[in-house]
Parts: C-alpha cells; structure tokens; sequence
C-alpha cells in the first residue's frame, strides 16, 4: 500500500533470458533523483505528522521530519545506488522556525552542505531578504544585507556547497541571478549519461515577497523558459531533462498515490505547455505530496510530477531508466517516503513510531550541528514576554478571519497610532498556544511572524479601503471557499457577498459603527509588504506614505507585554452574507 512502484516501462528490462551481467552491462543505467523541497529551514523535529490510512481504513499519524532524520533518509537511499544526486525545488530558507530565522538561515545551509544536497531552484521565499543576502547564502562571506547580523555563531560562513538554480529571473544586464541550468554526468565510459536540469520559481514571485526586494529583477514566464532551454541541453548531451519548479499542484489522493486524482493548481497550466521531452519535474511552493504520473491527463507528455510535502517530513525517491546509446529515458518511477525520525507529543496525545514504516536515527554531524545553533538561539527564544488567557490560532471562521489573524492587526494598529490596520492571513505562519501556566515566549511570537517587515503607515481615502478589501476575491489562486483575505483591527467591520458583482461586493462598512466616509482620508497601519502591494494586494499602493516605525515582531512583543495577561480578540468583524458551496 506504500510504496507501489509506477512502472511506465520497464517492461524492457525483462529479458530474463539475457545473461543479468550482460543485462547490467548493456542495458539502461538506473539514476536516482532524491528530492525535497520548501524546507523552510526546519531544522529540528517539527513536531509534524504525516496521517496514513491503512489497509483497514484506519488513519495513523506518523511522526516525521528533523535535518538530523532527513541527512539519514538521504543516505539510505544513496547507498541503493551510485548514480544518485540530491535536489530541491526551492524555499528551503526564509518562513523558518526561530533556530535557523534568527541566524539569516545560516544553519540551513550547513545542514544541506552535510546532506549533500546537489542543487536547489529558487522559491520565491529565498527572496524575502532580497538578492543580494541570497547570493551571500551562496557564496559565503559575513557582509551585512538585512537588520540582522550574520555570522553570530560561526565566525566564518562558507555558503552553500550545493549550486541554486534561477532560470526565469533576469537580472538588469539581460543575465540570470544564479544559473538557468546545470547538467550532471553518472556512471563512466560507455555506461555514462548525462542528466540536464533546469531551475525555476513561480513568476509571480514578486507579488509574494516585499517588491522593493526584487525591484531590480524580472522574472519570466515557467514554461516558455523551460521550454527555450531544453534544445540546449540537449545538444550538450543531456539524455534526461529534469525540471526543479516552485510552484505546484493540489491532488485529493494519498500522499503516494499515483492516479493524479482530483489534480489542481498553477502548475497545471504550465505542464500542458512543456515540452515533451521533459521527464520529470520536481515541484513545491503548495506544501502537498503527490507522484502523478501526468501521461493519465496527456498521453504525450510522459513525465512525472512529484513534490514531497514540506518541512523535510518526506522525500522522493525517484529512478529514471537511461539508455546511455540512444541518449533517452526508457522507464521512471516514483515515490514518497515518509521520514520517520522521533515520536512527540502534540497537543492531542502521544505521536509514537509506526512500526510498519522505516525510521530514521539522527545522523550525529546534522544532530551536532543544530543542537550548536538551538543553544545559541535558547535564551532569546526562551525569554517570557507575557502571558495569555487562550491560544490565538490561525484557524478561520466561515467569513475568512481568525483570532490571530485579527491579534495582529490590533497589534499593529496600536503600534502605529493608526484608525485601521490590516493582516494578511499567509503571513501568520504558526498558532499562539501559551504553556500550561499561560505563558508566552518570544520565540512563539517570533515563529508567528518570522518575517522581519516593518510597519508602515498609509494614507487611504474610504474608497481606496473599499478598493483593497475587494481584492480579497480577485486572485487567480482563490476559490469560493477561501478567499485571499485579510484580519481587520478592532473597529472596523463589514459584510460581504460573493454573488454580487466585482467591485461591489463589500457592503456596510463601519468604523466603530459609523459608516466609513468614501472620501475621507484615514491613517491605515500595515506591513512593508503589503504596503508595497504584496499578495496581490495592489491598492495599497494607490495610498500616501506617512511615517511608519517599528518592525513588526518587536510591536507584537510590546503590545503582548504591556497586556499582562492578553485576553486574545473574538472573530467577529467580518460578515460573510453567501453561503459557500458545500457549506
């Protein structure tokens, strides 16, 4: 039930009357792939668990991920096969847990230098701190890019031994940020072959990172960059192309089922397009695993489709079939595997290991290093900052809000002086749950917005407010049930209705219940990132710059300190009229 092969051809191996050593010495070369991706720099356990339902029906939670348990994992399967090489479809920094956040992501790039990650294509969060730090992580060095100072536990950062990939984002010169393509060569003499890969991100990373940080890049269209490369690396010998993508798909099948059943998202529109001598893409940026075998949906594009969730919790393991004469794929399989490393105890209970699946110890080097930079983060993540009288979750209500979500916003309404503030929900990026005592340190704050933006103050007519909230409905990605939405401060409230028509669906908008005027102007609070017109949100861009102040995370720690014990908002500032489908 785990790990059914997807066998495309392998039928020609199975030439039983052929001698196996002659098999082995004629036959197509066997490469293996092992592939990641969005890591996020979850370097320690995550206390993450992957639920399996089993034969019976039943749904067991399994215990997985670490740095320490992934470096075992990959190399298991290394020792399978010589021909191995070790890739990531991007985001394997930035949106990380305070140990590697609080150090630029510095530990991160070690961990994978011991790893033995090969290649990495960019995610659009490796540009969260702009190019300039990314390239740092590449190259090494100690200079200064960010409000964070690099190398505070390691005198000396080498960078990463592994190269990152970035074919559709130019630089001004016409050139890439990092290189568009890499190609590898396995195995020797007559038996060697060649395998080109192409690196990409979505191209609408610039909407999901503050656009100051990539004001100096462009970034091009998936397919028609991939598709312009592939002649190349062909003609340089490449008998197998691989593309590395940050962006994804969704699926409603098992994490290692292969059917592509149910199969969605952004992706999709840029695999129809592909060239058809693509065999397989690595993919991200939706945290779903999924292996589609996509010649189901069109017969002549025979590649695989494959991500491996997030956080290190799987990996794929994947093996192309190379025929070094003719210089083509002849057969390629999938799977995801699970990496069960230590068991934990969530909220819920114990999470023990599942004896039906492999675990994983702790490689001693990854163990070492992240136990050196978690002591060097203890004392500050430790530090008791206040206490709350509940957890604060990201949770949301059938309008689209959350108790967090809407925190936040009162954090920063009150930290910039403003009349309303606003949250964007992907920026919350764990739950606010108190010890048992009801205290909360500032690593959970910190692990809630490990961003570093700073807030900014607009000035915003009541009609360009309007203008904003009706961008809630307009992205691409959303859908009736989910909307992109955005926490609103205390004061603020409004109805909305999905089935009237663009532009007019934000209805009775209040501010502290008197009608918001149209074109009165109020001082409206928000991250850098939103206000530059992040998450699509572009009308922010349409207000006044007004004085702005603290950075984000240092405001949510003065307003939970000065609360004393922090009774968290209700979700009750956002009415949905409609009725979703199926709701």
């Amino acid at each position: 039930m785990r790990h059914l092969p997807l066998l495309l051809s392998f039928a020609a191996l199975s030439a039983c009357a052929t001698p196996l050593a002659e098999r082995r010495a004629t036959g197509p070369v066997a490469v293996k792939i092992i592939a990641l991706n969005d890591f996020h720099g979850a370097l320690e356990p995550p206390g993450n668990s992957v639920p399996v339902t089993n034969a019976g029906g039943t749904t067991v939670n399994v215990p997985a991920g670490g740095a320490a348990h992934l470096a075992t994992a990959v190399a298991r399967l290394k020792a399978q096969n010589s021909n191995s090489l070790v890739v990531a479809a991007g985001d394997l920094t930035s949106a990380s847990p305070f140990v590697s956040s609080q150090f630029l992501d510095e530990p991160t790039i070690l961990a994978m230098n011991l790893i033995g990650l090969d290649l990495n294509a960019v995610g659009n969060h490796e540009f969260d701190r702009g190019p300039d730090e990314l390239k740092r992580l590449q190259g090494g060095g100690c200079v200064q890019h960010t409000g964070r100072k690099p190398c505070r536990v390691d005198p000396t950062f080498p960078g990463a031994s592994f190269n990152y990939l970035a074919a559709n984002v130019r630089t001004r010169d016409g050139g890439t940020l990092f290189p568009a393509t890499a190609i590898r060569t396995l195995g020797a003499g007559a038996r060697a072959v060649r395998v080109g890969f192409i690196g990409l991100t979505l191209r609408t990373t610039p909407s999901l990172v503050v656009p100051t940080n990539v004001a100096s890049l462009t970034f091009q269209d998936e397919a028609d960059t991939i598709n312009a490369l592939v002649p190349s690396l062909r003609a340089d010998g490449a008998a197998a192309i691989v593309v590395l993508i940050h962006q994804g798909l969704y699926t409603k099948v098992g994490y290692n089922d292969k059917s592509c059943g149910g199969v969605s998202g952004d992706l999709l529109p840029i695999l129809a397009k592909l060239d058809p001598a693509v065999d397989l893409v690595v993919s991200g940026h939706t945290h779903r695993a999924y292996v589609c075998d996509y010649a189901t949906i069109d017969p002549t594009r025979p590649m695989l489709v494959t991500s491996a969730g997030r956080n290190g919790t799987m990996l794929t393991d994947i093996e192309l079939l190379v025929d070094p004469a003719r210089r083509r794929v002849t057969g390629k399989r999938a799977d995801n595997l699970i990496v069960q490393g230590a068991a934990y105890t969530s909220a819920s209970g114990p999470v023990p290991l599942r004896s039906e699946f492999p675990v994983y110890a702790a490689e001693p080097r990854v163990a070492a290093l992240v136990n050196r930079y978690v002591a060097a983060a203890t004392p500050v993540a430790a530090r008791v900052v206040g206490r709350m009288s509940a957890p604060a979750t990201r949770q949301r209500t059938p309008s689209g809000e959350s108790v967090l979500g809407n925190l936040i916003a009162d954090v920063q309404r009150q930290a910039t002086g403003t009349d309303i503030a606003f949250m964007n929900s992907e920026g919350l990026r764990a739950d606010l749950n108190p010890t048992a005592d009801g205290s909360v340190t500032y690593g959970q704050l910190y692990a809630v917005m490990p961003f570093g933006n700073t807030l900014q103050v607009k000035g915003m007519t009541g009609a360009q407010i309007r203008h904003v909230l009706e961008q809630q409905f307009d992205s691409a990605s959303n859908t009736v049930e989910q909307p992109n939405m955005m926490m609103v401060s205390k004061g603020l409230t409004y109805r909305y209705d999905l089935r009237r028509p663009a532009g007019a669906r934000i209805m009775d908008m209040r501010l502290n219940g008197a009608p918001v005027d149209e074109a009165r102007t109020y001082r409206v609070g928000v991250s850098n990132f939103l206000a530059a017109g992040g998450d699509n949100f572009t009308g922010f861009t349409n207000g006044t710059d007004l004085p702005g102040g603290a950075e984000d995370i240092d405001a949510f720690e003065a307003f939970v300190r000065a609360a004393g014990t922090l009774t968290p908002p209700t979700a009750d500032r956002i009415t949905r009229v409609d009725v979703p489908s199926g709701g």
